[in-house]
């Protein structure tokens, strides 16, 4: 099976394809001057866009991580954005946390793994 790496770097790569699965590395905001309910509108955004460009879209997701820079004062907003944007009857297996993040203005984090849609189920 081949396995498809989708705008790689040294480091890492945003989605990672194998067979009917996506793998979508953490997704960031690149506006980092925004609060929670803003970072995760972006990151959900940018997760739409990835999901798009390998064939599935969010009604496919099948489990996420999200982290969260202080989830007391975060978790509300960034879960009404969650919320809002699922399709109703697609939750996915979900796990949030509280992380130190990879820099002190990010506040949301999000990585997720989806199905790709075969063309039978569009």
């Amino acid at each position: 099976m081949t396995i498809s790496r989708i705008n790689s770097n040294p480091r890492l790569s945003d989605a990672v394809v194998f067979g009917q699965l996506v793998f979508l590395s953490g997704q960031v905001p690149s506006d980092r001057t925004q609060d929670a309910r803003g970072q995760t509108r972006e990151v959900l955004e940018k997760i739409d866009r990835l999901l798009a460009t390998v064939g599935s879209d969010r009604a496919h997701i099948l489990s996420a991580t999200l982290w969260l820079k202080d989830i007391a004062r975060d978790f509300a907003a960034m879960n009404e954005e969650w919320v809002a944007w699922l399709p109703q009857g697609a939750s996915p297996a979900r796990a949030t946390s509280e992380a130190n993040l990879a820099s002190p203005d990010v506040l949301v984090e999000i990585m997720l793994t989806a199905a790709v849609i075969s063309p039978q189920d569009q």
